[in-house]
């Protein structure tokens, strides 16, 4: 038995100098430790050898199975090794090669004004919220001061799933949400996606609208123009005019339609303002008190304004773009432009 076990030892000393690869060294491992492998054939005959030889027996086949083990697997090591590096020598980029195609990714103009518009906001102590794109009448219009037959409803143009479910019109919804779920002090943006049946060269039937809602004690309409005119700065420069001119909202009271000098003419009248200088980007005012008890706030001790304003015609004024449905045809040329 012993003189086997050394054989098997001599032989495989001899094999090991002549692999050359994984496939050689899979076959040798098979060959001796392997199930029907030569030492596991000598460990079956293990129970003809007498006791008193068989704890040296038992001592030299683990000695040997070790040897070959270990062998197995400082070959199997370096032969991955030599794999890798192979592999590494055929698959090497020249990385001084230039580029095929290094055209990058940019984000659509639509969204480079809602990152710029809540950036700011944000800076200025917003929360940004969102809310449903499908909304209940209830909160699109009726917690905001426009019951069913009132005559603003029908300057909405507005998308009907139901009676009492809609495509909502604006992001007000948001708010009134906020209003109902929170107690004050409120400070929120909700941008989002809007509809409404309309679409010409300066509406669409989709159009996106960032809307904000201050709700405090003492909140007036100076606050109001105060934080309105710093936004505006902060998107057209410092140098920009601001004016403010009375309107009407049903959800506000006073209403006011906010104006900005001309970005393109700087005031002096061109194309774009339709010479007057002076371009339109928002509506705002204070929150009419009947939203507020609508929405379970102390009018009494509470005020607040809002603002809103739609991203697409903000981006066609930043952008110098002439026709709104320009934003949503996706022509890459177009698109290569307004960076």
């Amino acid at each position: 038995m012993k003189e086997k076990i050394l054989q098997i030892k001599n032989d495989a000393e001899r094999e090991l100098l002549d692999i050359k690869n994984l496939d050689e060294l899979n076959y040798f491992r098979i060959k001796y430790v392997g199930k029907n492998g030569a030492l596991t054939e000598i460990m079956k005959g293990m129970r003809e050898v007498s006791k008193e030889e068989r704890p040296a027996i038992g001592s030299l086949i683990n000695d040997v199975k070790t040897y070959i083990e270990n062998n197995i697997q400082k070959l199997e090591l370096l032969f991955k090794d030599q794999e890798l590096n192979k592999k590494l020598l055929n698959e090497k980029i020249d990385i001084t090669e230039p580029g095929i195609n290094n055209d990058l990714g940019l984000f659509h103009p639509i969204q480079k004004t809602f990152n710029k518009l809540i950036d700011a906001c944000v800076e200025m102590g917003f929360e940004v919220v969102c809310g449903p794109e499908v909304e209940l009448d209830k909160y699109n219009f009726e917690m905001l001061n426009v019951p069913k037959d009132h005559p603003a409803r029908d300057m909405q143009d507005t998308f009907y799933i139901t009676e009492d479910i809609v495509l909502r019109t604006h992001t007000s919804p948001v708010q009134a949400r906020v209003m109902e779920s929170r107690k004050p002090p409120i400070k929120i943006i909700s941008p989002g996606r809007t509809y409404r049946v309309d679409n010409d060269a300066t509406h669409s039937p989709v159009f996106h609208q960032i809307e904000g809602l201050v709700i405090d004690k003492n909140i007036s309409l100076l606050d109001l123009k105060m934080m309105l005119s710093k936004l505006l700065q902060i998107l057209f420069g410092d140098e920009t005019k601001i004016r403010f001119r009375p309107s009407y909202f049903p959800f506000t009271e006073p209403s006011v339609e906010v104006d900005i000098s001309c970005p393109n003419c700087k005031g002096e009248g061109c194309s774009l303002c339709k010479r007057t200088g002076w371009m339109e980007v928002m509506g705002a005012g204070i929150v009419n008190p009947k939203v507020l008890e609508n929405c379970g706030i102390d009018s009494n001790i509470y005020s607040g304004f809002a603002f809103g304003q739609g991203i697409d015609r903000l981006t066609m004024v930043m952008n110098k773009i002439p026709d709104m449905r320009m934003l949503f045809e996706n022509d890459i040329r177009f698109l290569d432009q307004v960076k």
